[in-house]
This record gives structure tokens, sequence and C-alpha cells, in this order.
């Protein structure tokens, strides 16, 4: 059903787009809700996530069988948690399609196949998010008052 794509420059209108649209960024309302990502941060962000990812960062859109982008996928290294971290974001209009769990799934395949064992995810408590990664093969590590920390050997 959906296609990974590598955006090119010009396209990062669409995750401007995602970034500033408030359904979408819903789940993000512990952190701040919608976050800006204005052209002249485009160049420096697409260099170290796109160009000069290290191996410590991945990141592609996901488009379905009309070829439209549906949403992102991505994952990056956490200094902190020593860890990779997970990114599933799904446009809002399109949500309920099934998208999440399958761009879910090919993320974690791309995790596998670049050498990565094991991924995580913090997701905010109240985000209903949290039941389609444990039914992706998560499974829940840490519970706080503000976050759930889920986390997948692959």
């Amino acid at each position: 059903m959906l296609e990974l794509y590598t955006p090119k420059y010009e396209d990062l209108w669409f995750k401007q787009t995602m970034m500033e649209d408030e359904a979408t960024m819903s789940y993000n309302h512990a952190w701040g809700g919608t976050i800006p990502f204005p052209k002249e941060e485009w160049q420096e962000w697409y260099d170290a996530w796109i160009v000069n990812h290290e191996n410590k960062r991945y990141y592609r859109y996901l488009k379905n069988e009309d070829g439209k982008f549906v949403g992102e996928i991505a994952y990056h290294l956490d200094k902190i948690l020593k860890g990779y971290i997970t990114d599933v974001i799904i446009y809002a209009k399109y949500r309920g399609r099934g998208y999440g769990g399958e761009g879910l799934d090919m993320l974690c395949e791309a995790a596998r196949e670049n050498g990565i064992e094991v991924v995580f995810d913090d997701i905010a408590i109240d985000n209903p998010s949290v039941n389609l990664f444990l039914k992706h093969g998560f499974t829940e590590e840490q519970r706080t008052k503000d976050v759930v920390l889920v986390k997948k050997v692959i």
C-alpha cells in the first residue's frame, strides 16, 4: 500500500505543512503542539537528516498508492537514552487507513536493515498511538505521569 520516498529538498513543503497543521500535531500537545519549520531552516535540517545522516538518523516520506505524501517515518540516535527513537507521523487527513501501522513496520524493517537491533519511542501518556506500537510488537518499558516509553527488539 505505501512506498518509502527519500524527499528532495524542494519536497520539504510537505514536512512544513504537517508540522504546522494543528490536527496532525495534536499528539504533540504535551510538548507545544505545532512546530514551526520555516524555509530558512530547511537546508540545515536536510543536510543533517538526508545528506550527512552518519547512520545516526533516518528519514523518509510515506507515499500512498495514488503517489501522494501521507506521512513521514524517521529514527534518530538519542544520546541520553543511548538508543534509537522512532517517529511516525501521518498527516491528519490520511489517518484511519492503516498507514500508521504500515509505516511503523516499514520503519522497523529499515532500522533492522541498517544494523539497529532495538528501537524506542516516548509517547505522551494520553496519546492513543501507544496501542498502535503495542500492536506492532513494542513492549512498554516505563510509564510516568507524562510519558510511556515503548521498546522493540528487531
